[in-house]
């Protein structure tokens, strides 16, 4: 356990495989104030990460689950999330740097702060959700890409053949192509390379987001709509008492999973320029979450307006719509091509954790440590055990994604586990301890009643979804699933 917890002090997406200062010192002027590479992240550039982590696949189910909620409670949840998914997102950015959250030593991962402000179990707990989360995440991604790649082609086939015809496909071949391209994406050596893959990622989530608001817009004003309510689904007309508890708390569970970003929030702003990089990431926190705010109203609303109870799972790929089946098509494009780079955002902290581990243990083992320079116009370098393990990573988390293809039952599972510990708990408990904060004050109570709300919210979420997937389960066939 020692060696565990000596390597979760010393990782870092930058550092990568690493030891010291060697592999990165090329002029003094280029490090920084621990000694590492000089880091040249700016708030737009945090804000993009934040945006590609956060309008992901969860974006799609919100007009499902504002049909669950209805008119009063859907879009009051929504805004009710973005305040404290922001608030929270604040206090976590000052425990980047411990124990002053501008001149103290720097945290280069969530877990490190957790240890810095809390220490002892709490450390562990962190590290046990917030990876588990991660590597949820990557799963339903990729389900998500199938789904959408598998839209395309059912969306030719319904504009061939009416939309009365069966065009049922296998996700499997899409799920293999998707994780082949994650396979390569995979050997970018850390976060600090990432940053043209989330602006181009960024752009392919508002590109498909504003296609889905505008063919939700459309169908509003050509009068097709479906019947809607203040308070969502009628019991007894499509659903009983019992089954809408149920579809509530699953709702709350992908609204939760759709703000879900403060798990790698620690790593984004460690490519924050100094000084200050608290206020960078408070800014970048609120460009982020106010952008998607915006989008999730959006989609949420306008998607229910257009499709009243009915609104599917996925806005998108549940063929809500289906023409004009190029828009379609592109939207469904635009899905793999964000979640693409968005899979690589939150699997890097992943990789990072197994590599510096690896690099601490076996230090002098150059199949761990070694770069190979492989072009060197271009100064690519290849790492084998980089390459071995991402690789391996990528195909256990294709095969998990093709034996439980649950979209909407696996966001609401994904949000209910991530949203209390990682995105309130942490963030408040070591907020209380870096300011010392003394219990029963106000400010403490206050602090403590939203953490404990919070966690009853994800309890609720957590149990709706897992009632979700064992109904899933009664008549699912592993790996033969067609949609």
């Amino acid at each position: 356990m020692s060696e565990v917890g000596d390597f979760a002090r010393t990782q870092s997406c930058e550092q990568g495989f690493s030891r010291g200062k060697e592999s990165h010192v090329e002029d003094d002027v280029d490090i920084d104030d621990d000694g590492r590479t000089r880091r040249t992240g700016t708030v737009w550039t945090a804000s993009a990460h934040i945006i590609t982590a956060v309008i992901g696949s969860g974006v799609l189910s919100l007009a499902w689950a504002i049909a669950q909620l209805g008119w009063i409670a859907g879009p009051a949840t929504l805004l009710i999330f973005a305040f404290i998914t922001f608030f929270t997102s604040t206090l976590l950015a000052d425990c980047y740097r411990s124990p002053d959250p501008v001149f103290g030593k720097r945290n280069y991962t969530y877990m490190d702060a957790v240890r810095a402000n809390l220490g002892g179990m709490k450390f562990w707990l962190c590290g046990f959700t917030q990876y588990l989360t991660l590597s949820g995440i990557a799963i339903g991604y990729t389900i998500t890409a199938s789904i959408s790649m598998a839209a395309i082609q059912k969306s030719n086939c319904f504009h061939r053949r009416g939309h009365v015809a069966s065009c049922k496909t296998s996700n499997n071949p899409f799920m293999i192509g998707f994780g082949i391209i994650e396979v390569f994406l995979s050997q970018i050596p850390n976060f600090h390379k990432l940053w043209w893959l989330s602006i181009v990622a960024a752009f392919m989530s508002f590109s498909y987001s504003l296609i889905g608001v505008g063919l939700a817009l459309a169908r509003v004003i050509s009068g097709n709509t479906g019947k809607t309510s203040l308070t969502g689904v009628d019991v007894g007309v499509d659903l009983s008492e019992a089954q809408k508890v149920w579809t509530t708390f699953r709702a709350l569970g992908d609204i939760a999973f759709a703000y879900s970003y403060s798990l790698i929030l620690i790593e984004i702003q460690d490519t924050l320029k100094s000084p200050a990089e608290n206020k960078a990431m408070k800014k970048a926190s609120m460009v982020g979450v106010s952008t998607t705010t915006v989008f999730y109203v959006l989609c949420g609303c306008i998607g229910y307006a257009a499709f009243g109870d009915k609104a599917p799972g996925n806005l998108l790929t549940g063929f809500g719509f289906y023409e004009p089946f190029w828009l379609v098509d592109l939207a469904n494009v635009c899905i793999v091509a964000h979640l693409v780079g968005a899979f690589q955002v939150f699997c890097q902290p992943v990789f990072a954790l197994v590599e510096s581990w690896a690099a601490k243990k076996w230090p002098n083992t150059k199949f761990i440590t070694r770069e190979h320079m492989i072009l060197k116009g271009f100064k690519y370098k290849i790492n084998f055990f980089r390459l071995l393990w991402r690789t391996f990573f990528v195909i256990v988390i294709t095969v998990l994604a093709m034996s439980m293809p649950f979209f909407n039952d696996i966001l609401a599972l994904l949000g209910a586990i991530g949203f209390w510990p990682l995105t309130v708990y942490f963030p408040v408990e070591m907020y209380i301890a870096q300011n010392k904060i003394r219990s029963f004050t106000p400010k403490w109570i206050l602090l403590q009643v939203l953490s404990l709300v919070c966690l009853f919210v994800s309890l609720a979420a957590a149990c709706g979804s897992i009632q979700g997937v064992v109904e899933s389960l009664h008549v699912y066939k592993p790996f033969k699933t067609k949609q």
